[in-house]
C-alpha cells in the first residue's frame, strides 16, 4: 500500500531526531572510535533509508543524499592498543572452472609423491583432486597459478585481529573461525571484481565527458575555421 502524508511526515521526523542525537553524539565522543558515534550513525543512516523509500514511494521523489551501507562495516576497534599476539584472517574464493585441468594436474602430483597403485584413485575426482593440489602447494602459490589449476578467482578479503596474549598451542584448532570479534579486527584488505566494475565505470563516465568536451571544442573550432574562410563582404557605401 501506498504510505500516507502522515507516515512520510513521520518519517522525515525521525531523520530530524536521528541528525540531533548524530551532531550530540559527534560532540560530546571520548575518541576517534567511540561506540556512541557509531550506533548514532546507524541509527542516522537506517532512519533516512526509511524516509528516503517512503518519501519515493508517495511523491515519486528522492533526496540527494547516498545512504552509506552499514551491514558490512566493522564496529569500532575495542582491542588493546598495543597487542600482544596477531591473528591473520584469509579468505579467498575460487570457481572450479575446468575440472578436468584440476584433475589432470592433481593426477601429476599423485603420481610424482603418492605410494604407487593409487592409479588415480583420489586425482579421478574433484574433491580428492582439490586436497592433494592444497596439500601440495602453499595457498599463496596456488592464488599466483590459480589458471593452471582450473581454478577462476572470486573475491578474497584478509582480516589481522588483534589479541591480549599468543592462544595454547592446539587450543582453537578445533573451530578456527568460530572466535572472531569483529571488533578486534586491526585493518582488513578487500580484493573483488566488484570494485574494478565500479572503477570501470567511473573510467567510462570520464572518457564520455572527454569525448564531449572535445566533441565541442572541434566544434567551435570547424565554426570559426567556416567564419574565416567566408569573409563578408564588404559595405558598398552607394548601394541604395
Amino acid at each position: 500500500m501506498q504510505p500516507t502524508a502522515a507516515e512520510v511526515r513521520a518519517a522525515a521526523e525521525a531523520v530530524k531526531t536521528a541528525l540531533d542525537r548524530h551532531l550530540a553524539a559527534v560532540e560530546s565522543r571520548s575518541g576517534e572510535d567511540d561506540p556512541a558515534v557509531y550506533e548514532a550513525f546507524n541509527e542516522l543512516a537506517a532512519a533516512a533509508e526509511v524516509y528516503d523509500e517512503l518519501l519515493y514511494d508517495r511523491y515519486d521523489e528522492v533526496t540527494p543524499f547516498e545512504i552509506p551501507g552499514t551491514e558490512d562495516a566493522l564496529p569500532p576497534y575495542t582491542g588493546p592498543e598495543e597487542p600482544g599476539a596477531v591473528s591473520v584472517l584469509i579468505r579467498r574464493d575460487y570457481a572450479v572452472a575446468e575440472p578436468q585441468r584440476l584433475m589432470a594436474q592433481a593426477g601429476r602430483v599423485e603420481a610424482a609423491d603418492y605410494d604407487e597403485g593409487t592409479d588415480g584413485e583420489v586425482s579421478g575426482t574433484v574433491h580428492g583432486a582439490l586436497g592433494i593440489l592444497f596439500g601440495e602447494f602453499e595457498p599463496d602459490e596456488i592464488a599466483s597459478r590459480h589458471k593452471e589449476f582450473g581454478l577462476e578467482e572470486g573475491d578474497s578479503t584478509l582480516w589481522v585481529t588483534a589479541s591480549d596474549e599468543q592462544p595454547e598451542p592446539g587450543e582453537w584448532l578445533e573451530a578456527p573461525f568460530d572466535a572472531v570479534d569483529p571488533q578486534r579486527v586491526v585493518c582488513r584488505f578487500d580484493v573483488s571484481t566488484v570494485f574494478d566494475d565500479e572503477m570501470d565505470a567511473d573510467l567510462d563516465e570520464d572518457a564520455e565527458e572527454d569525448l564531449d568536451e572535445d566533441a565541442e571544442e572541434d566544434l567551435e573550432d570547424a565554426l570559426d575555421a567556416e567564419l574565416d574562410e567566408d569573409d563578408l563582404e564588404p559595405l558598398d557605401a552607394d548601394r541604395r
